[in-house]
């Protein structure tokens, strides 16, 4: 007498290799997705920069406007917000600012304001991921230049 005649077929398990094929697929397609998948929040790390750059590029184009010149780097991106009172002090400054606040970079560093700089009029940078200078991939910095 065979002993998986007498065991209805609803109760029957899978074999070994079933299970082990199982496992190779299901090892194969994490292979292929999860590196995919692990770069994206540096990826929209990078895309909130560059949003955040044109943002205050934007506002400080709207200063120069207002006031004939860009802010002094000593006065830097806090004249967008609250009226600067060191010189060149503007003589046209908006009532309520340029900007609510200063955002911070999406790894938590302030971004950083030259007048004149290095690639324009003006270069409003963020340092990316390792908040130096230099550097590569989600290190990289991210500047005005690069919009």
């Amino acid at each position: 007498m065979n002993i998986k005649q007498n065991i209805p077929s609803a109760i029957r398990g899978f074999t070994l290799i079933e299970v082990m094929v199982v496992i190779v697929i299901l090892g194969v397609l994490a292979a292929l997705i999860v590196p995919k998948v692990m770069s994206r929040p540096d990826e929209a790390r990078v895309t909130a920069a560059r949003q955040d750059i044109g943002s205050i590029v934007q506002a400080l184009k709207l200063y120069k406007l207002d006031n004939m010149r860009y802010p002094s780097t000593e006065q830097g991106l806090q004249a967008l917000v609250k009226k600067p009172t060191g010189e060149p002090v503007p003589t046209n400054w908006k009532g309520n600012g340029y900007l609510e606040k200063l955002p911070k970079d999406p790894w938590g560093s302030p971004y950083q304001y030259l007048q004149p700089g290095t690639h324009g009029d003006i270069d409003v940078i963020s340092l990316g991921a390792d908040g130096a200078p230099g550097g590569e991939g989600s290190d990289a910095d991210i500047g005005s230049w690069d919009l």
